[in-house]
């Protein structure tokens, strides 16, 4: 699984809110995808430098589990 970071801060995971004011932590099951969308973050929305990280799939959905985080997966 790849994850959006702030560039040399990946502990400040890209995340948007919903509809209902929670924080939605958005994964990518291809890199390639989650470096198209960082490169859109920066281009169009004047993002600071983004990173692209991989995690490993059972740690990473455990935790969201865990910590009851919602999460959204591009595939």
């Amino acid at each position: 699984m790849f994850l959006i970071t702030l560039k040399d801060r990946e502990e400040s995971v890209y995340t948007v809110m919903n509809d209902i004011g929670e924080q939605v932590l958005y994964m990518f099951e291809n890199e390639d995808d989650a470096i198209r969308f960082a490169m859109m973050l920066e281009d169009e929305r004047n993002y600071p430098p983004m990173s692209v990280i991989e995690v490993d799939d059972d740690i990473i959905l455990g935790a969201c589990s865990q910590h009851e985080y919602e999460y959204l997966i591009f595939n």
